[in-house]
């Protein structure tokens, strides 16, 4: 462990107390009182005469944030997890040796203990005034520099304990994420969804069209891989009489990172049995709403420099509409494969020309429509091509039974009728299987297992996912899922050194 002179000298100085018989990282430390339950408690000094009521004693613990000396007293800001307190300590409160072991060993950045009364300094300013100090937790290295903060991105990224000491608003930020999968699981459980837990490892990569990551199970003396969805899983316990499930965890895909995407990411799965899509796009609308209730956000939210208006009900279009209404496609070429490479080339895109119809119209919605999708807009009946596991429209067998919630330019949501004819079922999965011997490396595997489960009948279902992190994003105001992921994926530093050498 190399360290700095600044740490070094932190080094000595915890050194410094052991020998003096004082313990820089105690034990059994109780904390009595928050920042805040301190305020709200005391808040009433702020009325009395004298400002001050000395009889009462309060303990708090926390972070030193900020430090100032002035000879025979000191102010100092403490920091835990529900706010910040100003602290006043003096020589003859402390005694004089202590008090002057303090000015010397206890620095912004320790964790300390404090015990005394409360009053009001001559600003206006709620204060503890200190009885007793204890050091809690010597900090060894210093804390960035107060005036400018931590704002290295990939700092902050590669060290998010620091990020959160430092910047009180990306804690608001993931308080706030806890605050929504906490009203989500609420919202299902009051519609008398049960929520359940399916593998994350599994025999089969399937669920979604992505690329998964592969591990090794030892004691089975088989691979695995980390789940890309659980989706075929929810659905056996469909099955299984389970009418109403959900699941909220990870899902792990071994793909490309952007400012929406990362390998590993958080969604929640539900399956309604005896309800179809129409029914999924009524109910995210609710959550969407009650999210805003709980959260106490208005209906109208700022997204960086647009403003996304959740009014329902949300708009809703067809696959083809939007193309044609919103992509400004001509509708000639749409359901013509020539025309539309033809359609590709004239707009310098390259396409994998092998494609086959609806992959291209996705190819063309991915460039044309889906970043104009500001307000919550559903996007319906699918080309049946890219959806090997939704139901076929009974109007049109091209058409899948399925949606796909746009909002702010980013997929939020997709659900679908599902499919539950085991026959077709089979049948799509082999055409899985042949794209992906055709090079499509996120095709479906054939789940042999999963088609004799449908064998046994799953009634008329309808399923979706929604992609927690993009939807924290969304009403949070962040940009980047790296915002809204505590510990998002990083490259090792060792790789990103050597790349900059080679360069």
């Amino acid at each position: 462990m190399e360290l700095n002179e600044y740490e070094l000298r932190r080094v000595q100085k915890a050194n410094e107390l052991k020998e003096k018989g004082i313990n820089p990282y105690p034990h059994n430390i109780n904390k009595e009182l928050s920042t805040q339950d301190f305020i709200n408690t005391y808040h009433y000094v702020e009325e009395l005469e004298t400002k001050r009521d000395e009889e009462k004693n309060g303990c708090i613990a926390g972070r030193i944030k900020f430090l100032r000396l002035m000879g025979k007293a000191a102010f100092l800001k403490i920091e835990d997890s529900e706010g910040t307190l100003q602290i006043y300590i003096n020589r003859d409160a402390l005694g004089v040796d202590w008090f002057k072991d303090v000015k010397k060993y206890i620095e912004v950045g320790d964790i300390i203990k404090v015990c005394g009364f409360p009053f009001v300094t001559k600003t206006g300013e709620l204060t503890l005034h200190a009885k007793s100090l204890e050091l809690v937790t010597k900090a060894i290295t210093p804390l960035p520099e107060k005036f400018h903060g931590l704002n290295d991105k990939e700092l902050r990224y590669r060290q998010r304990y620091l990020d959160l000491i430092m910047n009180e608003d990306v804690k608001k930020v993931f308080k706030t994420k806890s605050n929504i999968i906490s009203a989500i699981r609420n919202f299902f459980e009051n519609k008398n969804f049960l929520e359940v837990e399916t593998p994350m490892m599994h025999p089969i990569a399937g669920g979604a069209n992505a690329k998964p990551f592969v591990t090794y199970h030892n004691a089975l003396g088989v691979e695995r891989y980390l789940r890309i969805a659980p989706e075929l899983y929810l659905k056996r316990l469909v099955v299984g009489g389970f009418e109403s499930v959900f699941e909220i965890n990870r899902n792990f895909r071994n793909e490309g990172m952007d400012l929406t995407h990362n390998p590993e990411f958080t969604m929640i799965e539900f399956y309604w049995a005896y309800h179809n899509y129409k029914d999924l796009m009524h109910l995210s609308e609710e959550l969407f709403l009650y999210l805003l209730n709980k959260l106490n956000l208005p209906q109208k939210l700022p997204y960086g420099d647009i403003e996304i208006d959740f009014k329902a009900p949300f708009a809703k279009i067809k696959y083809d509409d939007a193309l044609i209404e919103i992509g400004k496609i001509d509708k000639n070429i749409i359901n013509n494969k020539e025309k539309i490479l033809d359609f590709f080339k004239q707009n310098n895109i390259k396409v994998n020309e092998k494609s086959d119809i609806g992959h291209l119209k996705a190819e063309l919605f991915d460039n044309f429509v889906e970043e104009k999708l500001i307000n919550p807009t559903f996007i319906m009946d699918f080309p049946i091509e890219i959806s090997p596991l939704s139901r076929r429209s009974d109007e049109n067998p091209n058409i899948a039974e399925r949606f796909e919630l746009f909002c702010a330019g980013k997929e939020i949501a997709n659900g679908f009728n599902e499919l539950n004819d085991p026959l077709d079922q089979y049948e799509r999965f082999k055409g899985q299987i042949d794209a992906k011997n055709a090079g499509d490396d996120e095709a479906h595997e054939m789940d042999e297992d999963y088609v004799k489960a449908l064998g046994y009948a799953m009634p008329p279902t309808a399923g979706e996912g929604i992609g927690i992190d993009r939807l924290v994003m969304l009403l949070t105001n962040q940009h980047s899922i790296r915002d809204v992921i505590l510990f998002p994926a990083m490259r090792p530093l060792e790789n990103k050194n050597n790349n900059k050498e080679k360069k």
